[in-house]
């Protein structure tokens, strides 16, 4: 009568002996480490790099537990938080400035659990550590920037439709275009009317000049705002998951505010070159006249730059100037491939969108024979990658960039500009660090309060039931490492609120035990006999089991889906938690009642 079939205990073992081992690893914890990664994207990651690392820490005289190499560089395992500051000391000094060299945390993990994907739950800001920044977008600068976009549409417009303007100026977030006669005014405005219905005109005077003025309505200003935002947002994102942080939290606050928190990062500088770590693409014409005069290109590169120009260095160090004015940006790249070109050479092949394609075919139309520089802007340094000239009119939205070094390097400077630069500027408004020890300090107040509770919920089960509560008591220890196990397997956060969650879940998930030894009670004193008294007693308690877990759990969906941040993660514990301690409550704790008093012929009383 209380028995289970052989497969079904095998298969209770099978799970519980799953969820053990992927309970483990949360109990090694985490060691100090240093990551070291190339500012380069184009830079290799190779065994020698870590070759020249346990040079670096060996000459610097500091121990390791282990150097590994990764797609996102070298982490170095540390006995201590002293030691992990010194080699970023030693690393940093040997390795120079091409490298950066950030403090984070490692999972302690033996490999043999690594081996089969058994990981450590991520944990959050508030139990890890790391820092928060909460950036402010500059949308007055966005409104800027999109002003000087349509500035240069405009321009590329009126000289592709042969209308004769005097001169087109920006002031401010508006654009102003100068005619010498209303007629040629007039139709410039039906022209641009016609082409870009988000735009308002406004007609005015100065003197003998006829003035258009152009800024975007309100509408279209709203959608610059939210578009600047959110490649922002998709920027931060695709720069930060590239360097290994573990569950970085990259989201929108209010209209304007980005929230970035970094778990486990320490090195709040580094953290900061971490959010401006953005590649842009540029293309500007070069000052051919001035690089022709070698005076002029000597005094340049003194620090001497001619007026309306910029100096920026070519691949193999030669200064070469450009003029100021941007022809075009990375903004109007829709696609970014790499390739090779004609001669089997790296290349990375750029489509540009409609508006990028007609200012292109018009600048290389209007400048053949000239150079065009291909300015490649990372991390606040920029580069000329190659500077060609200009042979024929290209049409077609379709540019290729030659000089890459290898194909590793096209394919790093693909993804960077596919993922683009920032819309918009941003400031640091706020900047929190939470130190390692606060965090380690968080968790152990946290899991104190919960091995308090889970102590007093066992005393109260062994004392008021005696042998069916200490069966109750595995069961409740059973359901806690399942959901740890869950957690892991789904490498879920875990925050202070989510350890309130396991605390409540545990609370919880004793009540199904009571209602069990309360039924069995029940049906003892009725007259029924032990074995009957067990099976009466766990079949019936079911339907009440299921309708109190069903009814939290919809309260559980409900917070997952209407809160945010912290309350999801509580939430999904509680969710997850219930799913535990209804397996827990019911199968484990059967199977251990039918083990303990199962197999008795004569069973003549029960410890409850």
């Amino acid at each position: 009568m209380n028995r289970y079939p052989l497969w079904k205990n095998l298969l209770i073992s099978l799970i519980l002996l799953i969820g053990l081992t992927y309970t483990l690893p949360n109990f090694f914890g985490e060691a100090p480490a240093v990551q070291l990664a190339p500012n380069r994207s184009s830079e290799k990651l190779t065994p020698a790099l870590i070759q020249r690392v346990e040079t670096a820490l060996q000459a610097g005289n500091i121990a390791h537990q282990g150097v590994t190499l990764d797609v996102h560089g070298v982490r170095v395992r540390l006995s201590s938080t002293d030691e992990q500051i010194r080699a970023k000391d030693v690393l940093q000094q040997a390795m120079g400035p091409n490298y950066t060299v950030a403090l984070n945390l490692i999972s302690a993990s033996p490999s043999f659990l690594t081996s089969i994907g058994a990981l450590p739950m991520y944990l959050g800001l508030d139990l890890r550590g790391g820092v928060h920044f909460l950036l402010q977008v500059d949308m007055p600068g966005a409104l800027t920037k999109a002003a000087e976009r349509t500035a240069g549409d405009l321009r590329s417009l009126l000289r592709e439709k042969k209308i004769r303007y005097s001169a087109i100026s920006r002031d401010g977030e508006s654009v102003r275009i100068r005619f010498s006669a209303a007629e040629t005014r007039a139709e410039a405005r039906n022209l641009i009317e016609s082409q870009y219905p988000e735009l308002q005109l406004d007609d005015s005077n100065e003197g003998a000049d006829q003035i258009l003025s152009v800024r975007m309505k309100e509408v279209a200003r709203r959608k610059v705002g939210e578009d600047a935002l959110q490649q922002n947002l998709t920027t931060l994102r695709n720069r930060v998951n590239e360097l290994g942080v573990a569950e970085p939290v990259i989201q929108q606050q209010g209209a304007d505010r980005i929230v970035v928190q970094l778990p486990g990062v320490q090195d709040t500088a580094k953290a900061k070159e971490i959010l401006g770590r953005t590649a842009s693409l540029e293309i500007r014409m070069v000052d051919d006249e001035r690089m022709d005069d070698p005076a002029a290109l000597a005094a340049a590169a003194s620090g001497q730059v001619p007026f309306g120009d910029e100096v920026y260095p070519e691949r193999n160090g030669r200064p070469v100037l450009v003029k100021k004015e941007v022809v075009l940006t990375g903004e109007y790249i829709t696609n970014a491939q790499p390739g090779f070109d004609q001669n089997s050479r790296s290349a990375v092949h750029i489509t540009l969108d409609g508006r990028g394609a007609r200012i292109f075919k018009n600048v290389t139309r209007e400048n053949v024979g000239k150079r065009m520089a291909i300015l490649l802007i990372e991390k606040n340094r920029t580069e000329v990658v190659t500077a060609p000239v200009i042979q024929e009119e290209i049409g077609g939205g379709r540019v290729q960039i030659t000089g890459m070094d290898s194909s590793e390097e096209a394919r790093d400077v693909a993804l960077l500009l596919r993922a683009g630069a920032l819309a918009a500027p941003m400031e640091i408004v706020e900047e929190r660090t939470v130190g390692p020890s606060l965090g380690a300090e968080n968790i152990s107040k946290g899991f104190n309060s919960m091995w308090i509770g889970f102590a007093l919920i066992a005393l109260f089960m062994i004392v008021y039931y005696q042998g069916f509560g200490m069966i109750s008591v595995l069961s409740l220890a059973t359901n806690l490492f399942l959901l740890v196990a869950v957690l892991s397997m789904l490498q879920a956060t875990l925050t202070l609120p989510g350890i309130a969650g396991i605390a409540l879940t545990l609370g919880m998930a004793i009540d199904a035990n009571v209602i069990i030894a309360e039924r069995i009670r029940e049906e003892l004193r009725n007259g029924n006999s032990p074995q009957a008294a067990i099976f009466a007693g766990f079949d019936r308690a079911w339907d009440t089991i299921l309708d109190s877990n069903i009814t939290t759990l919809i309260a559980g969906v409900a917070l997952f889906w209407l809160g945010s941040g912290p309350v999801r993660g509580f939430a999904v514990t509680l969710c997850l938690g219930i799913l535990t301690s209804m397996f827990s409550a019911v199968m484990v704790s059967r199977a251990g009642v039918n083990l303990t008093f199962g197999r008795a012929k004569r069973l003549t009383k029960v410890s409850i």
